[in-house]
């Protein structure tokens, strides 16, 4: 039960950090191509939050597949928090 509880929240930090990262790309290419064609976008705001969060989500994903016991854990249970922050203010407001 242990090894779930704690590999649990490491595999799915992983799957939101790279989530973090796509979207953080598909963010600053839809800004480009906005911008070559003239539309507003989502603008410079957006797009800084979505980088910052993929490259916080990279860090802390480093600090999960390297650290021991409740250091890893508390990191990837900050990749989640991160990840929900992300979707709420970025979309779901």
């Amino acid at each position: 039960m242990t090894i779930l509880r704690d590999r649990a929240p490491r595999g799915l930090s992983g799957v939101l950090a790279g989530g973090l990262v796509a979207l953080a790309v598909t963010v600053c290419l839809v800004q480009w191509w906005a911008s070559t064609s003239g539309d507003p976008g989502p603008g410079r705001a957006a797009v800084a939050g979505h980088v910052l969060a993929a490259l916080s989500a990279v860090v802390l994903q480093l600090a999960v597949e390297r650290s021991p016991g409740r250091v890893a854990t508390v990191a990837a249970w900050c990749i989640v928090t991160l990840a929900v922050a992300v979707l709420w203010f970025g979309w779901w407001t």
